[in-house]
């Protein structure tokens, strides 16, 4: 996120401007108010606040707010502007809880909180900007906003490993501190009129929910198979600095792997961008999930550095580009009513997350080693490539 400050946004650059304001709001909302947890959680664990147990069951919860977040966004009508500035005010509040409590519940309900508020942030930011961008015609921008995340996994990645003789409780709060920061350099974007909030549906619009119907089969295939890649990678996710300190003690290593998980992401979404529109989306996302399982395979048969820092590269290199193309072919099918079907697939794929670490923790905490739940992620990734392709030979698209 602070590697963005400098850059001044400016009304004459109205697709930059649009791009780079919602990279930042994802670099916050999901970049801090999720994924930091990741790289604070060995502090947490060394300090005895919590085990490896509890640990899941942390993750599990913000999970599950992500579910019911994104869950609800179909039925939410608000402006997406004013759904994104409340994200991020509610991202810096509940990071600044996470460090100034130790009461294991509380946590719970920040990260449940802090779930659902990330969902949303999530899906009406996508929204916003990929509407913008449309609008503008400046579709090659779209990659640069799911670079977010990535800047977020990084700084925050880098500075929790700094932060180790701090305490998890000071890098909470510091991270409150960035992102408040962040939020307040973006704030203008989403108050100016856009023509996104408010805007009738044109005739391509209405013409595009009138295929509703016949696109039905192909959301409910979109929906599940969105759901494959959060349970596939999200055991690598939540627990990379735990397994990598297992296998390499003594090592520096593993405080890196995370901010070069996040970096590849940055990579990734870019590239993401620049690749033809008229190739399908479904293919595209089948390439990526064989991806994330040769990365998540890489740890588990290579747990050397450099099976770690492999496996972290392709890891990341397509995570964020799974979900601009899972966006796209919301899009795709729904129009400028994609908003719902987003927030069913995000919901789907937070189904897959809450799943992952429950089922991660225990089989780690009873044989010690997270190797047989990272061989069922390889397997539900392979599963939904061969399934993303079946779909795509089945259902040609219409452009």
């Amino acid at each position: 996120m602070s590697a963005l400050l400098p850059l001044r946004l400016s009304v004459r650059h109205p697709a930059r401007d649009a791009a780079l304001g919602c990279a930042v709001v994802l670099a916050v909302a999901l970049g801090v108010g999720r994924f930091a947890f990741t790289p604070l959680l060995p502090m947490m664990l060394a300090s005895g606040a919590i085990d490896i147990r509890h640990g899941g069951w942390l993750a599990s919860f913000n999970y599950a707010g992500y579910f019911v977040g994104a869950l609800s966004c179909a039925a939410i009508s608000a402006d997406p502007a004013k759904m994104v500035r409340g994200g991020l005010v509610a991202t810096v509040v509940l990071t600044f809880a996470m460090g100034v409590t130790d009461a294991f519940w509380l946590w719970a309900i920040v990260r449940f909180a802090g779930g659902v508020v990330s969902a949303w942030t999530f899906v009406f930011a996508s929204q916003w900007g990929l509407r913008r961008l449309a609008e503008l015609g400046a579709h090659g921008w779209s990659g640069v906003i799911y670079t977010g995340p990535g800047v977020g996994i990084v700084v925050t990645g880098l500075l929790g490993g700094a932060a180790g003789a701090l305490g998890a409780n000071v890098a909470w709060i510091g991270f409150a501190v960035l992102s408040a920061v962040a939020g307040a350099f973006v704030w203008g974007i989403f108050g100016r009129a856009s023509g996104v909030a408010g805007k009738p549906v044109s005739q391509a619009g209405a013409s595009a929910f009138v295929l509703v119907t016949a696109h039905r089969a192909q959301a409910a295939w979109l929906v599940f198979l969105y759901a494959l890649p959060g349970f596939g990678y999200i055991i690598t996710a939540t627990f990379l600095p735990v397994i990598a300190r297992h296998a390499l003690p003594g090592s520096p290593w593993p405080d890196l792997f995370w901010p070069m998980f996040g970096a590849a992401l940055i990579v990734g979404a870019l590239i993401a961008a620049r690749l033809p529109n008229a190739w399908d989306n479904r293919t595209l996302l089948a390439g990526c999930y064989v991806l994330q399982a040769a990365g998540i395979a890489s740890g588990i048969v290579s747990p050397t550095t450099v099976g770690f820092a492999v496996g972290s590269l392709l890891i990341g290199l397509p995570f964020t580009a799974i979900t601009l193309f899972a966006m796209r072919e919301a899009r795709r099918l729904r129009g400028e009513r994609a908003a719902g079907l987003m927030g069913y697939a995000t919901a789907a794929y937070g189904l897959g997350q809450i799943a992952g670490p429950l089922v991660a923790a225990p089989i780690a905490a009873h044989t010690g080693s997270f190797s047989i739940a990272l061989w069922l992620a390889v397997a539900a990734l392979a599963g939904g490539s061969v399934g993303l392709v079946g779909v795509a030979m089945r259902h040609r698209p219409r452009r």
